[in-house]
């Protein structure tokens, strides 16, 4: 059982990479003008919710399989992305909008969270790692 988690959770952590890579590419893209901040928008948008269920399967895998640890470290970035999408004001596109994204230096944060993201998805896929081998070993 264990092993099969850590396996999912690791299948599913480099989803996630994959996600903060690409967002990070959109977004630099985007900066250095080569897409328009619609088609942007768009793009990013339509792998908001896919990242949050992403993110959101591997906290509740780790709670199921009573990894404390890792759930504590899943928990706050599942609540940010659930809070990111339920409080987009009324009106906009989605989380990232196209007539807002240049304002108030949305762009560096979108592009710093993504960052940040990318990290803290490779450390999780050390961890994934790791308690893949040991649960292995261990079976």
């Amino acid at each position: 059982m264990d092993a099969a988690v850590c396996i999912l959770s690791l299948i599913d952590c480099c989803a996630l990479i994959f996600l903060a890579v690409y967002f990070i590419i959109t977004l630099s893209d985007l900066e250095c003008d080569y897409i328009n901040a619609r088609a942007c928008c768009s793009k990013l948008n339509k792998w908001v919710i896919p990242e949050m269920v992403c993110q959101c399967l591997s906290t509740v895998l780790m709670l199921v399989s009573t990894h404390w640890f890792i759930f504590l470290l899943n928990l706050p970035v599942a609540a940010w992305d659930i809070y990111r999408y339920v409080m987009v004001p009324v009106g906009n596109m989605g989380v990232f909008d196209p007539t807002e994204i240049h304002n108030r230096g949305q762009l560096k944060s979108h592009m710093k969270e993504a960052m940040i993201k990318l990290g803290y998805h490779l450390l999780c896929f050390f961890i994934y790692l790791y308690s893949m081998i040991l649960a292995l070993i261990n079976d």
